[in-house]
């Protein structure tokens, strides 16, 4: 049996066996691809305002009173800003609460349907887990990873399979492009391949790029392969808050966030997050996206002393290891972020190209399978 046959029969039984896990990540994966400008769309009723002609914005400390008479059971753990005069600032509360507030009136709005991120939140979890939850999440997560790594062997063995083997013109035109067909094996055949040969590229580097997210000893090999040393756990590796000044009175979020705004004056989107100032005191932080950042998603943290609003540590993508850096961009990488709008689209239709592949490979099992238990008869064309 010739290598190309072995690798054939090893990818058609990874195929049969990973194939529906594979279908739900496609499926969910190009659901995903679009997921914060989905969002934002559905929700633009709340975090879209109109500026009224001279009218001066309101402080965040009258913002903030405002809220929290509004709702005085919520707790407030952070606030959203855009360098957008057309964007509400967005208070927080926990994870799944979010007050939209005007600047200019001091309306408070809600989203009125979340349809559309219970949806993607949904496919979120089919995603990364079978949306099995408790104690059956890590099932979920299991199975999917060992489909992630089925989903790669198959795409760099089909990129082997279904490049053409000979440079012909009738057979590069049936592997690189859709030809009528004749029948239903045939489409299913042409589909297969083109569509496997232009999106097995990307759909090795989403592979890839999940193995981190799935397996602690892939992100762990990353720091292998480059050298690095393991960091140190969060709280060894967060900014220390120096004792205060006798009765020394905290500043205001306005106050801290100004010095953050100060400090990047090119900041695109800031999320501020107060420190505790409790027995054990933490800095503020303010995690800011600035126009000019490289990679495109680079975040810059700072950590500010909530006293005296001297900045402790900055952490950036400057300030990442080695290790670190490659993690940031495979992160991105895998939802297409990392190249803009342009590389979520082709994450989203090498996703979609991921359903009909297994589409097309369970048809063409099927056909195989039939043709087997029914042969031809001897002599028939």
């Amino acid at each position: 049996m010739t290598f190309r046959k072995i690798l054939f029969w090893l990818h058609l039984i990874a195929g049969l066996i990973a194939g529906f896990s594979i279908a739900i990540m496609c499926f969910t994966g190009t659901a995903l691809a679009f997921e914060k400008e989905l969002v934002a769309y559905a929700e633009r009723d709340a975090r879209r305002i109109e500026r009224p002609a001279e009218t001066p914005r309101l402080t965040l400390t009258e913002l903030l009173s405002r809220v929290r008479a509004a709702h005085p059971t919520a707790k407030l753990s952070g606030i959203t800003l855009e360098n957008d005069a057309r964007t509400a600032i967005a208070f927080t509360a926990g994870r799944n609460e979010t007050f939209y507030t005007n600047p200019f009136t001091g309306e408070i709005r809600q989203v009125t349907s979340t349809r559309t991120r219970d949806f993607l939140h949904l496919m979120e979890d089919w995603h990364r887990q079978l949306a099995l939850g408790g104690s059956n999440r890590t099932i979920g997560k299991a199975i999917n990873g060992a489909g992630n790594i089925a989903f790669f062997f198959l795409s760099v063995s089909g990129l082997y399979l279904w490049w053409p083997r000979k440079w012909r013109t009738k057979g590069l035109k049936r592997s690189l492009w859709f030809v009528p067909a004749a029948n239903a094996k045939a489409r299913d055949w042409n589909w297969h391949n083109v569509i496997g040969l232009w999106s097995a590229p990307v759909l090795i580097v989403l592979t890839l790029t999940a193995l981190p997210i799935s397996y602690r000893w892939a992100g762990n090999l990353i720091f292998t392969l480059t050298g690095t040393p393991p960091p140190p756990p969060t709280s060894a590796s967060a900014a220390s808050l120096p004792a205060p000044v006798a009765k020394a009175q905290p500043l205001s979020a306005e106050s801290l966030i100004a010095r953050a705004q100060k400090e990047l004056p090119a900041w695109t989107s800031l999320t501020y997050r107060a420190g505790n100032t409790a027995a054990a005191p933490t800095p503020a932080t303010v995690t800011l996206r600035t126009a000019d950042a490289w990679p495109r998603t680079a975040l810059t943290t700072l950590s500010i002393d909530p006293h005296t609003g001297e900045i402790l540590k900055t952490n950036g993508y400057a300030s990442l290891n080695a290790a670190q850096r490659v993690r940031s961009w495979t992160r991105y990488l895998h939802t297409g972020e990392a190249l803009g709008a342009l590389g979520q689209a082709i994450a989203a239709l090498a996703s979609l190209g991921g359903c009909v592949l297994v589409y097309t490979g369970f048809a063409l099992a099927w056909h195989r399978w039939r043709r087997w238990r029914n042969p031809p008869a001897l002599g028939a064309p």
